[in-house]
């Protein structure tokens, strides 16, 4: 198949896939459930981070965080006090646990006292649109806190430590891209679509490899990057499109 082919059959998977009807059974439900900008950023982050596992059971302890914070998240981030918080300490979801759990939530208290969206946690000034720059700058601002657990590390990836950032560049990929059919949200201007890094895992490598998109072998960011560098070949201006593609074949879709 020549790039083309490939790319009109990758199309044509981009729209069987990215359509109102994916919603439901993938994680970004969460985010779908509130319209409030600062509810959106909180409820896909903590999606995006509890992806892995099954979807279904991904979904279902979303669900039930975000009915822990009376399903408005960003009031009771920014407006909790200690005695509201005996309610998460049964919280867990795989290795997630009350530890994690209380940490994000002092770490989104402390951001959004100071700013008005999640947005500005992963812009680096030295990044110049480089993602790689501003995701690791972000693991670190995330962890700057007084008494972060070092336990709580393993849960925000970073491009420093060659991890393929799968969960924080599909969060990326949620709040930046937006076309007309509604998956994506497309809240967030300050990173561009061509910027963005598509996100990895074995599923999406396994068909990228099929199909000439990926060679390396490690599942890793410098794999990423190769990925989204032959995808951008396709799409220059929006390549992470290509995302339902890859993981509808790879997850969905009987390849």
């Amino acid at each position: 198949m020549n790039s083309k082919e490939l790319k009109k059959f990758l199309d044509k998977k981009v729209d069987e896939y990215n359509l109102p009807s994916f919603i439901k059974d993938d994680p970004v439900c969460i985010p779908h459930l509130f319209s409030k900008k600062q509810d959106i950023e909180i409820a896909g982050f903590f999606a995006a981070t509890f992806s892995w596992g099954q979807r279904t059971t991904i979904i279902n302890k979303s669900k039930e965080l975000m009915q822990l914070m009376d399903n408005s998240p960003h009031q009771f981030i920014t407006q909790h006090s200690d005695k509201d918080l005996k309610s998460f300490l049964d919280f867990k979801h795989r290795t997630f646990n009350t530890t994690d759990l209380l940490y994000f939530m002092h770490f989104l208290k402390h951001h959004y006292k100071l700013n008005i969206s999640l947005e500005t946690a992963f812009i680096s000034p030295k990044a110049g649109g480089d993602l790689k720059e501003n995701l690791s700058s972000f693991h670190n601002y995330f962890f700057s806190l007084s008494h972060a657990p070092a336990r709580t590390r393993k849960h925000i990836s970073t491009p420093s430590k060659h991890s393929a950032c799968k969960r924080l560049n599909m969060y990326l990929r949620w709040m930046v891209r937006k076309d007309e059919h509604g998956v994506d949200f497309g809240i967030w201007k300050k990173i561009k679509p061509s910027e963005l890094i598509c996100p990895l895992d074995v599923h999406v490598a396994r068909v990228s490899k099929h199909f000439g998109l990926l060679e390396r072998k490690a599942t890793d960011w410098q794999a990423a990057e190769e990925l989204t560098a032959n995808l951008r070949i396709l799409d220059a201006n929006d390549p992470v499109k290509y995302d339902f593609a890859l993981f509808g074949l790879g997850v969905i879709g009987k390849f």
